[in-house]
């Protein structure tokens, strides 16, 4: 997929402890050798000074998935957290009073969310939006 000037898009990360995060940022320009010019919604530079801009591979980038409304999630569903600054897979492994606890398998950390941060988990596949094994019914 081709990206233009504009676009708001997510942001994968490759490094150490960010693997299966994405990032909200918007197309600055598109470079001629397969990267974009992205700037980022919600980091920084590194003096505060202003939001992140950097060059990333277009393999890297991929659109805003569409909203799945959701009005609650079942065990083992895979969701997706917003949590530092991104959206982080992970599956719900239950819940308690209005939080889901959701268990992330590249960090071995299991944390307690409300609904609120938590959306169904998409992948982009082939140019088309393929949501999780999502059942839309509720823990109890």
């Amino acid at each position: 997929m081709v990206f233009r000037r504009g676009d708001e898009v997510e942001v994968s990360s490759k490094e150490d402890g960010f693997v299966g995060s994405y990032f909200p940022a918007k197309i600055i320009s598109e470079l001629m050798k397969k990267e974009y010019i992205v700037q980022y919604k919600t980091l920084l530079r590194e003096d505060m000074s202003g939001p992140l801009r950097e060059i990333v591979a277009a393999d890297e980038v991929r659109p805003v998935p569409p909203e799945f409304p959701a009005n609650g999630f079942s065990l083992c569903d895979e969701v997706d957290v917003y949590a530092n600054d991104g959206w982080w897979a992970g599956k719900v492994t239950g819940k308690v009073g209005g939080k889901y606890f959701v268990y992330f398998e590249t960090t071995g950390d299991e944390i307690a969310y409300p609904l609120s941060n938590l959306r169904v988990h998409q992948e982009y596949v082939n140019s088309k939006w393929v949501s999780s094994s999502f059942k839309n019914r509720a823990l109890r």
